[in-house]
């Protein structure tokens, strides 16, 4: 083995202990004459010391290693002198008195640092890969993925669950997105296709009886990228027979609130138990059937008061069967007319008409903006002609 130990475990019960370790030179220091270097493997981050009164090899190794060269070290950890714990590091109470450095491999010098989480180029990150894989934010990353895997399939198995795969070639299927296709090299002329979620599959393996299945399903769709689509990605598949929605709900919720305080207890759920919205109730608070709660901003009905205001816009939109709605919007009582039209600007790129806007003075401590865009609604047919939606900011 190159190591008997790795860098993020050792703690001050080992001190006085010969160990070996091996990893990345995390940085370096040359403190006079005295050389400090931050090893690094997967598991975090430890001091090494070279001094040459200790071992002129380790020093002078130590002394010419650079950044992301891999070295191998041996040498007993010691506890570090007084006031010179790191607290912010696990391994800050000890460090390793090198007595023997071995270089394993060199490294040029990295097109980006990976000892600080800066912000660098998609593009250049893509290309050295290798290397952006080995900066904390991303083997964090790795783990918790690994972690919240992990917790899921714990989690199923202990409620009768069987993890089954479903195969990867397929036929094609009548679904929303276009499939991967894959030329078969014995069926000149024919195609497997590559599957957008294993929707049959798992339907056939209720029908055979299993009853409880799950899978970590890779799943493929040859469509154009969005915020929440990519041509490929994995999710949780799941299927359950002789259940009511209830059960499945209640199923995935728990799962959901155990995860979080297992897999990352630092984090706090927005709400438990979840919040449940009917369609209708998201559409006429949020607009849409899959709102982010934590968002304030949620529309409110002013039909009432729009009916007869002496807008026609309004009056009309009304009048043939729409609704006017309002966003509270606090703290906008200072905007100027500049501010105003970049907002009307701004409604416009998403189908608005433009921006009306009604403000109180500030001895009545409020203020009323509102946004009239006029919508036509296509999808819920009992509103006829045209919808107006308006928003409302007040402010104290």
């Amino acid at each position: 083995m190159y190591k008997t130990h790795t860098c993020g475990e050792l703690r001050s019960s080992h001190v006085g202990i010969h160990v070996t370790l091996a990893g990345w030179v995390h940085r370096s220091r040359d403190h006079g004459g005295v050389t400090f270097l931050d090893l690094r493997d997967r598991f975090g981050l430890v001091q090494v010391v070279a001094n040459p009164d200790v071992s002129n090899q380790a020093h002078e190794v130590a002394s010419s290693s650079r950044m992301e060269w891999v070295i191998q070290v041996e040498g007993i950890v010691r506890a570090r002198p007084a006031g010179s714990e790191n607290p912010s590091l696990p391994t800050g109470e000890i460090e390793v008195e090198a007595h023997l450095i071995r270089v394993l491999n060199l490294a040029k010098t990295p097109p980006f640092l990976i000892n600080k989480d800066e912000e660098t180029d998609e593009n250049t990150r893509l290309r050295y890969r290798y290397l952006d894989l080995r900066r904390e934010r991303m083997r964090r990353n790795l783990e918790l993925r690994h972690k919240v895997v992990k917790f899921i399939r714990d989690y199923l198995d202990a409620r009768g669950f069987l993890e089954i795969e479903t195969p990867i070639l397929f036929k094609t299927t009548p679904e929303g997105a276009r499939d991967y296709l894959v030329p078969s090299r014995i069926h000149p002329g024919e195609f497997y296709a590559l599957p957008q979620s294993p929707q049959q599959l798992k339907q056939l393996l209720m029908v055979a009886g299993v009853e409880r299945y799950f899978q970590i399903a890779r799943c493929f769709r040859d469509e154009d990228q969005r915020g929440d689509r990519q041509p490929e990605f994995t999710q949780l598949d799941l299927e359950m027979s002789f259940v009511e929605r209830e059960d499945v709900m209640q199923l995935i919720e728990d799962m959901f609130t155990q995860m979080v305080a297992k897999v990352v207890p630092h984090k706090r759920l927005f709400a438990s138990p979840f919040p449940r919205l009917k369609y209708e109730e998201a559409m006429a608070r949020f607009g849409k059937d899959n709102p982010d709660l934590r968002f304030e901003l949620e529309l409110k009905d002013i039909t009432d008061l729009a009916h007869d205001c002496g807008f026609a816009v309004f009056e009309q939109a009304v009048a043939k069967g729409g609704a006017a709605r309002g966003i509270n919007a606090s703290g906008l009582a200072h905007y100027s007319r500049k501010q105003i039209d970049e907002l009307t600007n701004y409604a416009k790129q998403f189908g608005a008409k433009g921006l009306a806007y009604l403000a109180l003075g500030q001895e009545a401590r409020h203020v009323l903006h509102f946004l009239a865009s006029s919508l036509q609604n296509a999808c819920r047919p009992s509103l006829i002609g045209w919808k107006v939606s308006l928003a409302t900011c007040c402010c104290s």
